[in-house]
């Protein structure tokens, strides 16, 4: 620690004033203020509001720190806001002298400290307690202001640098994607039409019982989860079984090449209907219930590569989405599935479509891995600045 510098508890130096549920009204009267929930800082959702007459509003101005205390996102802050606190949020008061910049960078670089301390099952909440005992270095108040401006200056660069990147990687996505549609939707001489059902048939995975499932094994099950955004991810939350399981239930044994899809998400977001192609893979993998695979493919009518490549494609997506049923939770139906129209060429034609559209999802996934470690190399550079900073480093 530098000369001069002193280290305090976080808690002797600031405390989190939670806020409180007020009467709310759709309508302000004259004096109410916006009930601040993380959707309305983030601009997702439009206020309600308060009056800050009600014995339950706790106000903040634009100048204070707010601090998530509730649900997944506990520990994130936010400031430039004037309004009452919601339930799930919290301010940060300070008891001594700190510059609020230099307090908000240090929340700022022990967001993973506070995210993980988190206490509740159903709705985990900002263990307030753990947070208090964090060591708070604590230099003098110019040093604070001089650390704080070269951290914002820096920061400044980082999140422009982090735009640019994040807007070429959607650019990079957008731009398979736009060619995936283009090739299925000009449909021209020499195109034809065949149900789906009659290219291949449909094996719905099988409900394991999760009182089956051991530490681990060599057989995996394959759940939902594990498929999203069309990527096999199999250390997402891994669950094994018996190896025993894998000859005792071999006709939902995954193999190499075979073409499986996520069958169960939530109504209104499009996080079913995922399809991916099993790669070599040293685990038996198991198909759970809310997993089907295209058996017995027909590949006298139709190439495996492109028939995965359309059931990624929007044009596919957008008849597959509305046979979806269920309020809550959208099921999709292979009895449904049967039915939808896949644009066909000849055999030859769609070896061609094929490899043209796999060179091109090469070169895509390429330059988003590049834009990906950008982004992880500038939110590593984030926390070393920050790291440097609140060890007497910068």
């Amino acid at each position: 620690m530098k000369k001069g510098w002193q280290t305090k508890r976080l808690g002797d130096v600031c405390e989190i004033v939670k806020g409180r549920k007020p009467v709310l009204k759709a309508t302000p009267s004259s004096g109410d203020l916006p009930y601040l929930g993380a959707k309305v800082m983030r601009g997702t959702a439009e206020p309600e509001f308060a009056s800050v007459n009600d014995k339950n509003s706790i106000t903040v101005d634009e100048s204070e720190t707010i601090i998530i205390c509730d649900g997944s996102n506990s520990g994130e802050i936010f400031t430039g806001f004037a309004g009452v606190l919601s339930s799930t949020m919290g301010k940060i008061s300070k008891k001594v002298e700190i510059d609020d910049s230099y307090l908000r960078a240090f929340l700022d670089s022990t967001f993973d400290v506070f995210n993980g301390a988190k206490t509740g099952a159903a709705i985990p909440h900002l263990d307030k307690d753990a947070m208090y005992q964090l060591e708070f270095p604590l230099p003098p108040l110019p040093e604070q202001q001089r650390l704080a401006g070269l951290l914002q200056e820096a920061f400044e660069g980082i999140t422009t640098a982090k735009a640019n990147a994040e807007k070429n990687l959607r650019s990079a996505r957008a731009l398979f994607e736009s060619h995936l549609q283009s090739v299925f939707i000009q449909h021209g001489p020499g195109w034809t039409t065949k149900p789906l059902g009659e290219l291949c048939d449909f094996l719905n995975g099988f409900a394991f019982k999760s009182s089956d499932a051991v530490a681990e094994s060599q057989t995996q099950l394959v759940r939902m989860g594990n498929l999203y955004g069309n990527q096999l991810d199999l250390d997402r939350s891994p669950v094994f079984y018996p190896d025993s399981f894998a000859k005792d239930y071999s006709r939902y044994v995954l193999q190499e090449g075979d073409i499986i899809m996520s069958l169960t998400g939530t109504t209104g977001k499009e996080d079913y209907g995922f399809a991916v192609r099993i790669p070599n893979c040293d685990h038996k993998l198991l198909m759970n219930q809310r997993i089907m695979k295209f058996d017995a493919i027909r590949r006298d009518m139709i190439d495996d590569g492109y028939l995965l490549h359309y059931l990624r494609s929007r044009c596919f997506l957008d008849i597959l989405y509305p046979t979806a049923n269920g309020t809550r939770q959208a099921n999709l139906s292979s009895v449904a599935m049967k039915l939808l129209p896949v644009p066909l060429r000849s055999l030859k034609e769609q070896n061609l479509i094929t490899t043209k559209l796999d060179e091109l999802h090469e070169e895509t996934q390429l330059l988003a891995s590049i834009y990906e470690r950008k982004l992880a190399a500038l939110d590593a550079l984030k926390q070393s600045l920050l790291h440097q900073a609140f060890s007497g480093n910068l």
